[in-house]
């Protein structure tokens, strides 16, 4: 599987960065006319651009930005017309010519003026303005006469030849792809052994997620490498007449950047998806391994694991869009360094004015890497507590018994109470009346826990033996009998009324009877006396 994956994603760059041999005098991405700069004013700055017949690049021309739009049009207006007439004629040789006027060079095509080579045109090239001329001159002979080639018909012929080979090719790599893509699939479906009986609930979990993820990595490198397939050839097939080349130039002018920011997003969500595959991979072999969670219960585990690929997840996306977004930035051509210098110095300001945001996320680490709490467990924090629902470095949200969700930033959690961390307890005071056989109800309630420990339903839920501590108080209501059930994490509330449902039941079979409050009040005779002298009276 991991040779297909390499041969997936080397296929995939191929198909993108792969430029046509019948294009190659046009580039990938074809960008506007570059200034380059040799004046301080921005409307006598020289910028520069190209010349086109039929989608190819001839020559550069400069002029000052001011002026350059009106002469780039002429220029090309200019060649558009003669290179139509010529093309319309019967005449087979065309007549490029440099004339001298006013001391400039003059470049005409068969007698219709085409251009003056100016000081600017010449600077570009870093030679005499009529040598520069003399090479446009071979440049626009050339290239006229290879247009007129183009168009004969046995051409188009031979180029429609080529059309069809690669249509065909197109569809036989396509359904190539498809059909290791299908194969490829099936193979997904295949069950995933755990590597041991101890970790199998949380090995299998995981390794799903992993091969979920190259999954949708390995979908979405498919369709991008149909995407290039079809692309690609098109492109090729728009490039081998003279009719359509002036289509491919106009295609990847228009659509560069819609295709820079898909790649961008595409390889973004690409990367992301890879990434959790990566955490999965690296978790499940942590478990496997015994490094990080030999120790633990599986309960325990599967909520440390939760919590640890979830932060570590969330870390991931945030970097990778951030990087994302940068790389967005420069696939719109725009420079990324005075922006990355002002981030810095608002990071710093930010960091100045945030240092709150600073301590929840060192403490939010600190309590992930420690394994204070994780997702599932039930804490204590402060007056307030109840279910983990949520933890990342910045809060943690618990849902407590009313249903109220209870957001608590990291940075105020100093003192904390894990309920649920690795085994619980149910610690259970049963009050006896005062005028039952004491030996008889210990005797009775350390039955009834002993039967529920070996209660199939119940055993798996009950860690320990239950221990009957004994008379642990004298209290308003009788004697306080004090009884400790080790559990499973979060089970000790389960456990205990089950409990307590199982000693009322026996209790009651044997008459020994469970008190309500109640008080002596005591009175002398003097007061008794008094009493009875008051109630004759009235």
């Amino acid at each position: 599987m991991r040779f297909q994956f390499l041969a997936l994603m080397s296929s995939m760059a191929i198909a993108v960065v792969s430029v046509p041999k019948a294009t190659a005098q046009i580039p990938f991405l074809p960008s506007l006319p570059t200034p380059s700069s040799v004046s301080k004013d921005s409307d006598n700055r020289i910028v520069t651009g190209w010349i086109y017949l039929d989608g190819r690049r001839l020559f550069q021309i400069a002029a000052t930005r001011i002026n350059f739009p009106e002469r780039s049009q002429n220029i090309q207006q200019n060649l558009d017309e003669i290179s139509q007439n010529y093309l319309r004629s019967a005449a087979q040789s065309v007549n490029v010519q440099v004339e001298k006027v006013n001391e400039a060079p003059v470049i005409t095509i068969n007698g219709q003026y085409l251009m003056t080579v100016t000081s600017e045109d010449a600077r570009l090239r870093e030679e005499d303005a009529t040598l520069s001329a003399n090479q446009i001159v071979d440049t626009l002979q050339e290239a006229l006469q290879r247009a007129k080639q183009e168009r004969n018909t046995q051409f188009l012929i031979d180029q429609g030849k080529i059309a069809a080979a690669i249509a065909l090719a197109m569809m036989a790599a396509s359904w190539g792809v498809y059909s290791w893509q299908r194969r490829s699939q099936h193979d997904v479906k295949q069950p995933i052994l755990p590597t041991s009986r101890q970790t199998q609930p949380i090995t299998t979990q995981l390794n799903q997620q992993q091969h979920r993820h190259l999954h949708e990595v390995k979908k979405r490198l498919f369709q991008l490498t149909q995407a290039g397939i079809w692309g690609g050839g098109t492109f090729m097939i728009l490039g081998l007449f003279p009719y359509t080349r002036v289509l491919q130039l106009g295609i990847l002018s228009a659509a560069q950047i819609p295709v820079r920011l898909g790649i961008v997003a595409l390889g973004t969500y690409v990367v992301i998806r890879f990434s959790y595959a990566l955490i999965d991979r690296f978790t499940s072999t942590l478990i496997s391994s015994g490094a990080l969670f030999a120790s633990e219960t599986s309960e325990r585990l599967q909520l440390r694991v939760s919590t640890f690929s979830g932060v570590t997840k969330s870390i991931a996306t945030i970097t990778c869009v951030s990087v994302g977004f940068l790389l967005g930035l420069i696939a719109l051509g725009i420079d990324i360094l005075p922006l990355l210098a002002g981030a810095s110095l608002v990071g710093v300001a930010v960091s100045l004015a945030s240092q709150n945001l600073i301590k929840d996320a060192i403490n939010g680490f600190l309590i992930i890497l420690e394994d204070q709490y994780a997702l599932g467990d039930v804490i204590n924090v402060g007056t307030v507590g109840g279910l983990v629902e949520n933890l990342n470095l910045r809060m943690t949200q618990v849902r407590d018994s009313e249903g109220r969700l209870i957001t608590i930033p990291n940075s105020e959690i100093k003192i904390v109470a894990n309920l649920s961390s690795r085994w619980s307890r149910a610690d259970l005071t049963i009050p006896v009346d005062y005028q039952a056989d004491v030996d008889e109800a210990l005797k009775l309630i350390t039955t009834v826990a002993l039967e529920m420990d070996e209660d199939p339903i119940w055993k798996h839920q009950i860690v320990e033996t239950p221990k009957v501590l004994g008379v642990d108080n004298f209290g308003d209501r009788g004697l306080i009998i004090r009884v400790w059930i080790k559990t499973q994490p979060l089970k000790q509330w389960d456990v205990a009324r089950e409990y307590r449902r199982r000693l009322k039941i026996a209790f009651d079979q044997a008459g020994i009877f469970i008190p309500v409050p109640q008080q002596a009040i005591w009175i002398n005779d003097m007061q008794l006396q008094q009493l009875q002298e008051n109630g004759k009276a009235n």
